[in-house]
């Protein structure tokens, strides 16, 4: 009897237990819903904030943390509504702050420590190889496309000025003319910029010039193939756009230049196709033009590495306009490239840049011929020995960062274009600032905007 009774006691106490764990929960589960917050009779909601409605000068006290898109907006409206104001174009000592010359060719010592403006789409007209990066990086955060005039530029241009026409030359005690140069220098030094702006200014003048931007893109990248022929590596993708580069300006002059060279071009090996099938030369016949010299390496890539080192040959041999090859990214053509030659199952040996057929063809600066160079650090090179092999002795210029009088107009120039803000701008702290950056243009510029 006493297990039968335990039994139903048991079994009556389960509903009432199965009640009181459901009755907590739902105590619980009705505590967590929240009622529906009813909106404040008498106030309206917040207005979003426009840019456009405010002027600039409230936009900053009414939402001090506007993106960085929002900041830039509000800069180019301000940098607007100065150019309505001429009186703010004035450099140190009252000075002007932008040139009135029109051309690179007009530009005299006055004009140094000024800017000099530039058009953006006659930059891309004349140098359609491309910009350098500094100077892509300085338009842009400038928001102006002007660069400074500097005196070593002067010095460069009269330079090619007398080497090209030497009855220019009237003083006996002026410097002798120099046909090769390199520019040599300390990073973020204006090597690159002091380059592009000769070749701006040479092909102004009607000089046929050769221009490559970036030197480093001939040793690296695309295919390559050992030429038994002539023992050099053959590399038909680089040499295809270097050509193709070329006849971006030069269209107009290469077509009124005939070939002074016509001993037929031997063909490689062209980019992923193999050897040629048939005649391993190409016939270059006494009408033709420099264009369709070219132009033959477009078209047929087992003949366009053999087209461009023609095509130096060639250069040499024009008369009837001055000749510039200039070279950025120079140093790039005395070290390793990327390529390599398997010598064992397990081993490679790294191909040097005098070993490719292209280079080879343009890297010597021992000849008559005008031709410059720039050394660039961004090609991680490393510090080249003074004296290069197939370079003249005292053809290596040291160029400087800015003196201080260049960083005076430099910081007045960032000044004009909003960097900094004119209740923090004062002559202390820009000589902070240049003597803390070593006249690194680069490292000036970034530090302009943090003047207190």
């Amino acid at each position: 009897m006493l297990p039968r009774s335990l039994l139903r006691a048991t079994t009556a106490a389960a509903p009432m237990r199965q009640s009181q764990w459901q009755l907590p929960i739902c105590r619980s589960m009705a505590t967590k819903v929240k009622k529906p917050v009813s909106p404040t009779k008498g106030k309206k909601p917040q207005a979003k904030f426009d840019p456009k409605d405010k002027k600039p000068e409230e936009m900053q006290a009414a939402n001090p943390e506007f993106s960085l898109k929002e900041e830039a907006e509000l800069r180019r409206r301000q940098l607007a509504e100065d150019e309505k104001n001429p009186a703010l174009d004035v450099g140190p000592n009252g000075r002007p702050l932008f040139t009135s010359k029109s051309s690179l060719s007009l530009l005299t010592k006055d004009d140094t420590n000024t800017y000099f403006k530039f058009s953006m789409e006659e930059l891309k007209e004349v140098l359609p190889e491309g910009l350098p990066m500094g100077m892509m990086k300085e338009f842009e955060e400038s928001s102006r496309t002007a660069l400074l005039v500097r005196q070593c530029f002067i010095d460069l241009r009269d330079n090619f000025r007398r080497a090209a026409d030497p009855s220019l030359v009237v003083n006996s005690k002026a410097p002798k003319a120099r046909k090769q140069i390199v520019l040599d220098g300390l990073v973020s030094c204006g090597k690159s910029i002091a380059l592009a702006m000769l070749v701006h200014w040479a092909r102004k003048e009607g000089w046929l010039v050769l221009y490559v931007p970036k030197g480093w893109d001939w040793t690296h990248g695309g295919l390559f193939y050992k030429n038994p022929q002539t023992g050099m590596w053959d590399t038909p993708v680089q040499a295809a756009n270097i050509l193709q580069d070329f006849l971006k300006y030069n269209k107009s002059c290469l077509q009124g230049l005939k070939c002074n060279i016509h001993d037929p071009i031997p063909l490689g090996e062209g980019a992923g196709v193999g050897w040629p099938k048939g005649s391993d030369k190409m016939p270059v016949s006494e009408e033709t033009t420099l264009y369709q010299l070219v132009e033959a390496g477009l078209n047929n890539t087992h003949a366009a590495v053999g087209v461009l080192v023609r095509l130096r040959r060639e250069l040499s041999k024009v008369t009837s306009m001055p000749v510039l090859i200039a070279v950025d990214q120079y140093n790039s053509w005395f070290t390793f490239t990327d390529y390599e030659e398997p010598v064992t199952v397990r081993s490679c040996r790294p191909v040097h840049a005098r070993e490719l057929a292209t280079v080879n063809a343009f890297r010597s600066m021992m000849h008559e011929d005008m031709m410059v160079g720039a050394f660039s650090h961004s090609t991680a090179v490393g510090k080249l020995r003074e004296e290069l092999p197939d370079v003249p002795a005292d053809a290596r210029i040291h160029l400087p960062r800015y003196s201080v009088d260049e960083a005076d107009t430099v910081c007045h120039y960032y000044l004009r274009q909003r960097l900094v803000k004119r209740d923090a701008f004062s002559e202390e702290n820009w000589k902070k600032i240049f003597f803390l950056s070593n006249g690194n243009g680069t490292e000036m510029r970034y530090l302009v905007p943090f003047m207190r």
